[in-house]
């Protein structure tokens, strides 16, 4: 193997921007890492070259174990994002510039730098300064520059991010050749899936610094093993259906399960993802030539000059629930994309706002993970209100748990975390114990490093203070409950809205976690006096309208409500005569949590609001699915 990456991590502040990642890269292989921004692709580069030490595990180069080499000896070439070339230095200085520094003879020098210069397409631009080349051509030159001492490995951290589109893509094709030809390994990292499926042998899809799966482009694009890869590359129809037998269910549509389908148990709930490409319109059901899955209404359309892009409207069905694409705010159906070569679009023109029977050529099914829960408990008193409500909530919910028992005193904590799954008792996926002896918000970030969080849930009083609760939400982008009564049910829950985009995220949370519980809801948001006028009260009304229509479309019963006057006081007031077993909040993203913490409202509700749990929920608006047709009417 040219690249093996064994149990890599790297921490920033306590949260691992590279998550335990364990890699292996073949010689001559052109592999690409593709993740979102701040994903860790870049620290996972720099770590391999050596400009960034690992806080964990091993970087081993042909066998040869570089982790604490210094880059200099690890044979490897780096091509930047903006090149790095020396501007007061020729093309050719620029290629030979490594060469002479490690005293190579001139003659071995102008030979190797004249090979390059063909390899790369400059012949004859030797002489010339970088600030004479486009950028296409200094690409090239940091390239052949990267190439000269004949790496082992090849880096490159988004070398055509900076060039317009038409010379990517003929950079694209040379550096493929040029790769191929040089017979060295390369890792590419790159946000640009159109980029990652034209270069790489295999690509490995990173988020929040975990690796989430490696594969080859055409089986991570139609057989993905995980939501976020199915929803991430390329554009997604997920529905949320059922599989009985040797059959997924969309509603009371069957379907034949795929042979490649496996580890998939009869009666479950199942993700069943079909390409924009994999669905069929027709004007009836007899012309589909494919399974049925309804009739639909078109509401967008779009053209990217070989195909048509069309979103069409199918109403909701019994028991589906859409994971991709978001559904648009207070839509009670759901949404698909359709993509339709020339022909077929000539066949069959639509028009917006035409209905057309919907139809499924080619399905590919996952198994519903469901939700994670991180359930924290110290040995205390009010570490039994967290049990008891995280016990009855994974049962319900049919939630992973993985409890996390915080103490120094190891056979104190041992004899705790017994009686606690005794406690706990059965009826929920799976529960794994985890147990540690460090700090609080370092033993909670070891714990969501192993494994990815949705919900925490922690035992707290009024009286305990907010600086528990803030530092559990500040090392993740998971959801906190605290619970603070030893009731377990929460049957009536109050969510409080501030109109906006973060609310929607709180919405559609609330709405996954309530739809477990049988709960009903009350969707309240508080007016401050100076924005008391009829525009304002309309434009809340449209929005609270748009949030009920999203939690009655999980099943959750809900009413909304307008009130004036201060934030804190109207939520005091309505928990005293609409007695809720939760309040449901919105918190900043972390990094506004790290700087601002739960003060304000937020604390101010946490502490003077009584007999209930809290569930908050930080808003991740930055990391929404774009709808590529704008916003829709």
């Amino acid at each position: 193997m040219s690249i093996r990456l064994e149990n890599i991590s790297k921490y920033f502040d306590h949260t691992a921007v590279v998550n335990n990642i364990s890699l292996e890269i073949k010689d001559g292989e052109f592999f690409v890492l593709l993740g979102s921004s701040g994903s860790g692709k870049t620290t996972v580069l720099n770590i391999i070259a050596g400009l960034i030490a690992p806080d964990k595990g091993k970087v081993l180069l042909h066998d040869r174990d570089v982790t604490y080499l210094p880059t200099q000896k690890r044979r490897i070439g780096y091509v930047f994002q903006n090149y790095a070339l020396f501007q007061y230095m020729s093309v050719a200085q620029n290629i030979e510039f490594g060469l002479k520094i490690r005293k190579v003879p001139k003659l071995e020098r102008v030979t190797r730098r004249d090979e390059l210069l063909e390899l790369v397409g400059l012949v004859g631009l030797g002489e010339r300064m970088p600030g004479q080349l486009s950028g296409g051509q200094q690409q090239r030159v940091a390239l052949a520059r990267a190439l000269a001492l004949e790496p082992d490995v090849l880096l490159l951290d988004e070398p055509l991010g900076a060039l317009d589109a038409k010379i990517r893509v003929d950079l694209r094709r040379s550096l493929k050749r040029i790769q191929r030809q040089s017979g060295v390994a390369a890792i590419l990292v790159t946000h640009d899936q159109e980029e990652a499926f034209d270069l790489a042998d295999r690509i490995g899809v990173m988020n929040y610094g975990r690796l989430i799966e490696v594969g080859t482009p055409q089986d991570l694009y139609r057989y993905p093993r995980t939501e976020y890869v199915a929803s991430f590359l390329g554009s997604a129809n997920l529905l949320l259906g059922n599989i009985n037998e040797d059959q997924v269910y969309i509603g009371s549509n069957s379907f034949p399960i795929p042979e490649e389908t496996i580890h998939l148990s009869s009666n479950d709930r199942a993700q069943i993802l079909f390409r924009p490409e994999d669905v069929a319109l027709a004007g009836s059901e007899g012309e589909l030539g494919c399974l049925p899955l309804g009739k639909g209404r078109i509401i967008e359309k779009g053209f990217n000059g070989s195909n048509e892009r069309l979103q069409v409207e199918i109403p909701a069905i019994q028991g589906v629930r859409a994971i991709s694409p978001s559904i648009p705010f207070g839509l009670s159906g759901f949404v698909m994309e359709v993509n339709r070569s020339a022909e077929q679009s000539t066949n069959l023109p639509l028009s917006l706002g035409k209905d057309a029977w919907v139809g499924i050529r080619r399905l590919h099914v996952l198994s519903h993970p469901g939700l994670n829960f991180l359930l924290l408990t110290d040995g205390s008193l009010r570490s039994q209100s967290a049990i008891s409500m995280c016990g009855y909530l994974a049962r319900m919910a049919h939630a992973h748990v993985l409890m996390l028992g915080l103490e120094e005193n190891k056979d104190r904590l041992h004899d705790h975390i017994q009686t606690a799954r005794k406690q706990i008792g059965s009826g929920m996926a799976s529960l794994q114990t985890l147990t540690s002896g460090a700090p609080f918000e370092v033993a909670i970030a070891e714990a969501v490093e192993k494994k990815h969080i949705d919900l925490a849930v922690l035992g707290w009083r009024p009286t305990a203070g907010l600086d528990q609760p803030e530092k559990v939400l500040s090392v993740g982008e998971h959801h906190l409950l605290l619970a603070t009564e030893p009731t377990v049910r929460l049957g009536k829950a109050l969510i409080c809205l501030a109109s906006g985009e973060p609310a929607k995220d709180t919405v559609v949370f609330a709405g996954r976690f309530l739809r477990h519980l049988g709960a009903e809801a009350t969707l309240m948001t508080v007016l401050p006096d100076e924005l008391h006028d009829d525009f304002n009260r309309k434009r809340v009304e449209r929005f609270l309208s748009g949030g009920q229509s999203s939690l009655v479309r999980y099943g959750v019963p809900a009413e909304t409500k307008i009130k004036t006057g201060g934030l804190v006081a109207a939520v005091q007031e309505e928990m005293k005569n609409g007695a809720y077993d939760l309040v449901v909040l919105g918190a900043p993203l972390p990094e506004l949590l790290k700087q601002k913490g739960l003060s304000g409202v937020i604390g101010s509700i946490l502490t003077s609001v009584e007999n209930c749990s809290f569930l908050i929920i930080q808003s991740q608006p930055t990391l929404r699915n774009q709808n590529p047709f704008g916003r829709l009417k």
